[in-house]
């Protein structure tokens, strides 16, 4: 079959004539609370896709600033990028990368983003020639019309769409996180805001005290990136393909817990577990950005970062397939959930969109007409 993820459909013809786009406006501002790193159930989603797959194969903390200290670090550009191979975009910044604030387009129908899609050369044909740029695209919001709307897709299409809109989220996500690696390494051992980094990525606690060069290496462990294939399918996983009340009403597509007392409580709350709940987002990019922090500094995820460290070490491919072996404790099932995970990567052959990278275009965020 053809790859879903950024691949998607051949062609349109299956798509309703008068859908409606649930994502938009502006890339938000911060997450609204401090999160932890359990998962809870994900109130009203649609898990349909588990089962179609099942038939073919069976500290987290506020993301204010969690990154991006220094915005206009430059690292090598990449010269035809199609042709450097593999991942690429794990390693490198774009120095033409756009500095503008993002342009709003009003879509009003399902038909409207997937012609912007094609637009892009973010569609399958574009794939097939080899094209791996991904647009600049952000939106603020999943609205009750896609919960309710998108059982009634065929389920590649309602896929595309997630993994479409998501993907660019999770590499913009990404390139702060490569920025700040780039900061960390050139920055003097006293810099205040190297400093406050290694407080805020628990490599020191409440230290004034230049970083030491043990303490500057593990801070480059902490911060890294995070493969987009393992970014989709825990997304996918954890908010029902962007239908569950904690997505809607939340922004919450990685079901971060919350134990600050302003998180969405669950309808069935472990009373047990203490008074948590799930953490709310401003906007999508900031549940992103606050996933990739919970991973990078979580005691719960030290295994994960130090096999990605060991990987970049290597200079080998840092893959979601790889990675997901260490996250038994992401979930409660424990290995059932890792089964899981690396099930919907295969399945879906989110793999490939590790090769992607950003556009140097100007950011788009879209706005469903009316909103």
């Amino acid at each position: 079959m053809a790859s879903i993820g950024l691949v998607g459909c051949k062609d349109n013809s299956d798509l309703p004539q008068a859908g409606s786009l649930d994502a938009a406006n502006v890339e938000g501002a911060n997450a609204k609370t401090a999160s932890q790193s359990n998962t809870a159930p994900n109130d009203g989603a649609d898990n349909s896709e588990a089962d179609e797959q099942k038939k073919s194969e069976q500290h987290a903390a506020n993301a204010n600033n969690s990154t991006a200290i220094v915005e206009e670090v430059e690292l090598p550009h990449l010269e035809n990028r199609n042709n450097t191979g593999l991942q690429k975009s794990f390693r490198y910044v774009s120095n033409n990368r756009p500095s503008k604030p993002a342009k709003d387009v009003e879509i009003d129908s399902l038909d409207d983003l997937m012609a912007l899609f094609s637009s892009l050369n973010y569609d399958y044909e574009a794939w097939q020639r080899g094209h791996r740029a991904v647009p600049r695209l952000t939106f603020n919001h999943v609205s009750k019309h896609w919960q309710q709307s998108s059982h009634n897709l065929p389920v590649n299409v309602k896929k595309e769409v997630f993994f479409r809109l998501m993907a660019p989220l999770i590499l913009r996500a990404n390139e702060e996180v490569l920025l700040t690696r780039k900061f960390i390494q050139d920055a003097r051992a006293d810099d205040s805001n190297l400093i406050i980094l290694a407080n805020r990525y628990r490599v020191t606690k409440d230290n004034q005290q230049p970083l030491t060069d043990e303490q500057r290496t593990q801070l480059l462990v902490n911060v890294d990136i995070v493969p987009p294939s393992l970014v989709l399918a825990q997304g996918a996983e954890e908010s029902g393909w962007g239908t569950s009340r904690f997505t809607l009403e939340g922004n919450a597509f990685f079901g971060q817990w919350d134990f600050s007392g302003n998180g969405m409580v669950p309808k069935q709350q472990r009373k047990e577990l203490g008074n948590y709940g799930i953490a709310r987002f401003d906007s999508p990019l900031d549940s992103v950005k606050g996933y990739l922090f919970n991973l990078n500094t979580n005691p719960a995820y030290q295994a994960m970062r130090q096999y990605r460290a060991e990987l970049r070490a290597q200079d080998k491919p840092i893959t979601g397939l790889e990675l997901a072996t260490t996250l038994d404790k992401y979930s409660e099932r424990g290995q059932a959930y890792i089964d899981s995970i690396q099930g919907m990567i295969r399945y879906n052959h989110l793999e490939l969109v590790d090769e992607t990278y950003l556009s140097d275009d100007a950011p788009l965020h879209l706005i469903p007409q009316g909103d």
